[in-house]
């Protein structure tokens, strides 16, 4: 009798929990959450989430003052505080050259190339006036 009582006992221990977990999940599933009715869907749509504006990479935002920078003075300016940005953090060297060419094609779009060609330095290998070149 025992050993018929453990085999029981044993059965039950493994099916019990999944049994119990089963029940209690579709339970929940059936409850009419905040007096929807039980026919609608409990997972939220997209339009119903509120998202967390993106963090914006440091690059992204650097590039983005530069630009804003570009337009309010002049493109001269804007490779300078390229150029101290870089020595000051230089995580952000390797996209130095990105963010120099974008600040070429937005001199070209800005100034015209002639104009924007005269403001080139020699701030990340060039890295601008290949913008300028190429933007032209």
């Amino acid at each position: 009798m025992t050993h018929t009582a453990r085999r029981i006992g044993r059965s039950l221990a493994l099916v019990l929990p999944v049994v119990l977990v089963l029940s209690g999940t579709l339970a929940v599933s059936a409850v009419p959450w905040a007096g929807q009715d039980s026919t609608t869907q409990l997972t939220a749509s997209s339009s119903e989430v509120s998202t967390r504006a993106k963090s914006r990479a440091p690059q992204d935002v650097l590039r983005d003052q530069l630009l804003a920078e570009l337009q309010e003075k002049d493109p001269g300016t804007a490779l300078t505080h390229l150029q101290r940005e870089v020595e000051n953090r230089p995580s952000l060297a390797k996209h130095c050259i990105s963010i120099a060419r974008a600040l070429g094609r937005a001199a070209v779009e800005h100034y015209g190339p002639s104009r924007a060609q005269s403001f080139s330095r020699p701030v990340c290998d060039t890295s601008y006036a290949t913008g300028v070149m190429r933007a032209s």
